[in-house]
């Protein structure tokens, strides 16, 4: 019976480990600025589906308190091979030109420090 006890602890110990690697190793920045804040969502929302197929397995957007055509987005990624191939992706520089995007962005590509 705790053989039984046992492996079961350790099977959940291994489901926990592997969620854990799940964790984005990667974190792209973009800041850039809009014209319209709803004409710019609705096509981010529409591009879910593609961030997904090129690997982002996270993402957050965020507005500047004192422009609010100011927006900065977070993508999450396994690798940064990923992350830059999105960066560079013909498919997201049309997403971005579609959806009002002005000027150009400032990008930058993180990683997680260790406690």
């Amino acid at each position: 019976m705790r053989s039984l006890l046992l492996a079961g602890v350790i099977a959940l110990g291994l489901i926990a480990a592997a969620r854990t690697a799940e964790a984005a190793d990667v974190r792209v920045f973009v800041r850039h600025e809009i014209g319209d804040y709803a004409a710019w969502r609705k096509i981010y929302d529409g591009f879910e589906a593609t961030r997904k197929k090129m690997g982002v397995i996270g993402q957050e957007v965020y507005r500047s308190v004192d422009n609010p055509n100011e927006v900065t987005v977070t993508h999450d990624f396994k690798t940064l091979e990923k992350a830059r191939a999105f960066a560079a992706s013909s498919e997201l520089k049309a997403a971005m030109q579609k959806a009002g995007v002005t000027g150009t962005p400032q990008i930058w590509f993180t990683t997680k420090v260790p406690k």
